[in-house]
């Protein structure tokens, strides 16, 4: 991505590091595999989405993936997060970095509006809640590009009870058991 890209990663990773000692943005144990763990885990989200088009990222939190998604592409990034003093790191996080294709809520996903290309969530809730608090967020051309760990096929099988779209699971390049569900054409049953 570059040296100027990888040196603001650089620079997000000691803001995290910062700014977890003074609230509850990761596990306290991940801080030591903070690239593999979260950076690239991040990272690794772009390449199962379109190169245009906002990114969604519903839950924010710390930024992950959403400021590594914006630190690495230029396509404008939605952060959408209800917790203030998580927005207010956020939005500091994105002032110091330069970041000027980011865009921070103070909201719950379902008080925003306007859609997005690809919507991205980590950690935030299962896919079936997750499809009905965005799905007004979501177009037919939509990709969702969700982190979910080990539990992704059970969820896609649930998810698929509720809501019709082309679901498929893929291995995250980060941890063996860890899987990214990818789900195009999402809409209710």
């Amino acid at each position: 991505y570059g040296v100027s890209r990888e040196t603001r990663l650089a620079t997000f990773v000691e803001l995290l590091r910062e700014e977890a000692a003074k609230q509850n943005l990761i596990a306290p144990s991940t801080l030591e595999q903070v690239w593999a763990r979260h950076i690239v885990d991040s990272a690794q989200l772009i390449t199962h989405a379109p190169e245009d088009g906002i990114f969604l990222d519903i839950g924010s939190g710390a930024g992950l993936p959403g400021i590594v998604i914006a630190l690495l592409r230029d396509a404008p990034v939605e952060l959408v997060e209800p917790r203030r003093l998580r927005t207010d790191f956020l939005s500091r996080v994105a002032g110091e970095l330069g970041l000027s294709n980011v865009t921070v809520h103070t909201a719950k996903i379902e008080r925003t509006s306007g859609p997005a290309a690809v919507i991205t969530a980590r950690a935030v809730a299962p896919l079936v809640d997750l499809f009905r608090i965005a799905a007004h967020r979501s177009t037919s051309s939509t990709v969702w590009v969700l982190p979910k760990g080990r539990i992704a096929q059970s969820e896609v099988a649930e998810a698929r009870r509720k809501w019709h779209g082309s679901f498929h699971v893929e291995p995250s390049v980060t941890a063996p058991d860890s899987l990214i569900v990818v789900a195009r054409e999402v809409r209710p049953r």
